[in-house]
Parts: C-alpha cells; structure tokens; sequence
C-alpha cells in the first residue's frame, strides 16, 4: 500500500465518454515531501512518513522543527505514515499524485466524517418513533421506546442503540475510481463522495 496526503476541495459532477452522468469529489494533492524514513533495523518495521500543507515557524513545536530541519523542509501540518513504497526515497524528496497515481486507478479515500453533535435515535438509527399520539403521548414521537427486560436479566444490554454523538470518526471509502488527473494545478478528480468537510485532510491510498 502506497499513498499520499490530500485536501478535499468540493464536489462536482463530469460526463463520461458515453454521456453518463457522475459525480465525484476534486482533492488537492499537492506534492507532499519526505520527512522520515523507517526501516526494520531503527523501528522495527518499514515505512515513510509523509508531510503536507506549510504551516508557519512560529506556530511549530521545537521539537518538530528540529523533526523537519533534519530532513531539510519547511514546517508542515500534517504528518502520515505510509506503507508498500517500493523505489528508493530519500529525506525532503517531494512525492506527487502522480508518481503513484494514473487516470483510472482505483484508490480508497480515508477521512474525518463530519461531526453532527448529538443526535436521537431517529436520525442517529433511522428509528421510526414510537408512533401515534393517543393515550396521552404527546411527547414520544421521536423516543427510542422501551429498552429495559424484564425482571431478568433486569439490566439494558451492551450495545443497545441510543441517541448520542454521531458523526467525527474516521470513515475508509474503499474503490474510487480517479477520473482526472491535472498535475499542474495538484488535483485529482475521483468518483463518488469523500467522508468530511471542505479543506478537510484526506489519505489516497492505492
């Protein structure tokens, strides 16, 4: 597995060759550069940390200034290990879409869904309610309705659907196709939708 780090711009929708019409999301994936490179014998296994997006000196931790001078780049917010490079890499090498990606590829996009706060358990489930409001229950229209047992186990089991937090947890979709590639604007057009919100970070991964 080899990737690399993008921001989500929006979406759009494009026609293909036989007049369809798809929708898909524009991710900026401007070159990112090499910050570390992990080997078996230092870490214990191997891999190569990616940075993405400069981000101002004086906003950086010391010690990641000292983590980014060693590798001979500008600060940068965001920081991803990957896994499955197969060339050769060196420190402050910069990695663009292109180099791992071609038109047609089909790639998995992770990202950070967006938060919804708490919500019941009709948005939440998709519960229907608990129904009419005859007998007096004027307030029970959106509840979860009963979700105890009875003297045994005497007790609400584990898992059980409620309302809560909803939304802000790390979301994989899995096979998206890359439609276009513009490598001298950094964008990548792939198929379908890409979990979070605009400017949001995403992984590529192919």
């Amino acid at each position: 597995m080899s990737g690399i780090i993008g921001k989500k711009v929006g979406m759009t929708s494009v026609y293909d060759a036989a007049g369809n019409y798809i929708s898909c999301t524009v991710i900026e994936a401007a070159p990112c550069v090499i910050t570390q490179i992990k080997t078996v014998e230092s870490d214990g296994y191997k891999a190569v940390q990616l940075a993405f997006d400069d981000k101002k000196e004086k906003s950086t931790t010391k010690p990641l200034l000292g983590h980014f001078k060693k590798a001979g780049v500008s600060p940068k917010r965001k920081l991803v290990e990957f896994k499955g490079f197969e060339n050769e890499l060196t420190l402050g090498q910069s990695v663009a879409a292109q180099d791992i990606f071609i038109e047609g590829d089909f790639v998995d996009v992770v990202g950070t869904a967006k938060g919804r706060g708490f919500q019941g358990v009709v948005k939440r489930h998709g519960f229907a309610g608990v129904g009419g409001q005859t007998h007096g229950q004027h307030n029970r229209a959106r509840h979860a309705g009963s979700i105890g047992a009875c003297s045994f186990p005497a007790r609400v089991f584990k898992g059980t659907r409620m309302a809560g937090r909803m939304g802000n947890n790390r979301v994989k979709i899995q096979n998206l196709q890359i439609l276009k590639l513009y490598p001298e604007h950094n964008l990548l057009v792939v198929s379908g939708s890409v979990p979070g919100s605009k400017n949001s970070y995403v992984l590529i991964e192919k």
